[in-house]
């Protein structure tokens, strides 16, 4: 099965590394950052091991590659559009640092550490229209440690599990074929803002005012 991956930074190029352990995936791009002081941890995977990199916020339907069968979400901040998506296979899927449908949006560990909460947990979510919100593919709890922050929650728990997570969800697509996944439930689902990023880019969303 054919995956372009799409994310940055230590957590995109480890589930980058747990993929390629498994022969039934070949990793057929990469979309991650190219500019920066810094050489990003996942565009170094690819370029060690060659796979095309195409630049974090110009992934769309046009600069896909052909053939894939789907598209990974490894701490990506570009919102890859329903154009985007159908050019592959089965879609996609992104992985999310809660138990979704709480603590949608983009500083869900910060916000867990804020509210106080002793329960959270990872999911695996099928890409759609709504940030966050499309349907789950697996999610598992963990508890919040006494002193934990954002930090620690993220480095030793959410992380981790986090490329579990995706690569057994990426491994049931190889040898299963399409999985739908279960709806989340809207009458609990709560979102917070970024707490001091920007929003997630959206490429598609920029030509809209001059499509015809």
């Amino acid at each position: 099965m054919k995956i372009l991956l799409a994310g940055q930074k230590w957590f995109g190029a480890e589930v980058f590394r747990e993929l390629r352990k498994h022969p039934e995936v070949s990793i057929a791009a990469v979309c991650s950052p190219v500019s920066g002081e810094r050489e990003d941890k996942l565009t170094a995977q690819a370029k060690l091991w060659r796979v095309p990199v195409i630049p974090s916020g110009t992934l769309k339907a046009a600069t896909m590659p052909d053939g894939v069968d789907l598209i990974v979400a490894a701490h990506s901040h570009d919102f890859i559009s329903e154009k985007t998506r159908l050019r592959a296979t089965h879609g996609g899927v992104g992985y999310h640092p809660s138990m979704l449908p709480v603590h949608r949006g983009r500083d869900a560990v910060r916000w867990t550490i804020r509210m106080g909460d002793k329960i959270t947990g990872g999911s695996v979510y099928r890409l759609s229209n709504r940030m966050d919100g499309g349907n789950i593919i697996v999610q598992r709890h963990v508890f919040v440690r006494t002193g934990d922050t954002a930090q620690t929650l993220w480095r030793d728990l959410l992380g981790p599990l986090g490329v579990e997570l995706l690569t057994h969800s990426v491994l049931r697509y190889a040898r299963e074929g399409f999985i739908n996944g279960e709806p989340q439930d809207e009458a609990v689902a709560t979102w917070e803002p970024s707490i001091d990023r920007p929003p997630a880019f959206r490429p598609d969303l920029i030509m809209l005012p001059y499509s015809k």
